[in-house]
């Protein structure tokens, strides 16, 4: 995922996989980021000057109508997020945002007895009797995603 977000001018992943949780339930799955437009502005001397970069957002156009009203709170959220003023402004491109599929588990297998016990004796001599559930549950579902007889 990282050479994909550096080709689109993200340093990495992390805003990409924060997203949802940076624009809300309002607009996860609306709105989508696009890349970073970084300036290439130099000094007097020659040497690279770091600015904000501009980030190009795609949204439908209601929703892009009422994103940007709410887009410099969300350049906050983003610069507090990657801990540096990293986005200057927010350019929102009217275009409908990608559908994602759903990724739906596969159902777990019951297990066997055999399996069961096993688990339970191998959690036995754990003490903390949350963290020794929790373990005995770990268990339960690695071996329940195999198919049977290769546990």
């Amino acid at each position: 995922m990282h050479p994909v977000a550096r080709k689109r001018g993200f340093a990495s992943a992390d805003l990409l996989a924060a997203w949802p949780e940076l624009v809300g339930k309002q607009y996860h799955g609306k709105v989508q980021p696009g890349r970073l437009v970084w300036p290439r502005t130099k000094s007097s001397d020659g040497e690279p000057v770091a600015e904000p970069a501009t980030l190009l957002v795609h949204a439908d156009g209601p929703t892009a109508l009422f994103f940007t009203h709410e887009a410099p709170q969300l350049r906050d959220r983003i610069n507090a997020f990657l801990g540096w003023n990293a986005v200057g402004r927010i350019k929102v491109v009217q275009r409908p945002a990608l559908r994602t599929k759903k990724i739906t588990p596969k159902p777990l297998r019951k297990l066997s007895e055999i399996e069961n016990r096993r688990i339970e004796q191998k959690v036995a001599h754990v003490s903390d009797e949350r963290l020794k559930n929790a373990l005995e549950k770990l268990g339960k579902n690695l071996i329940a995603r195999t198919p049977a007889g290769n546990s």
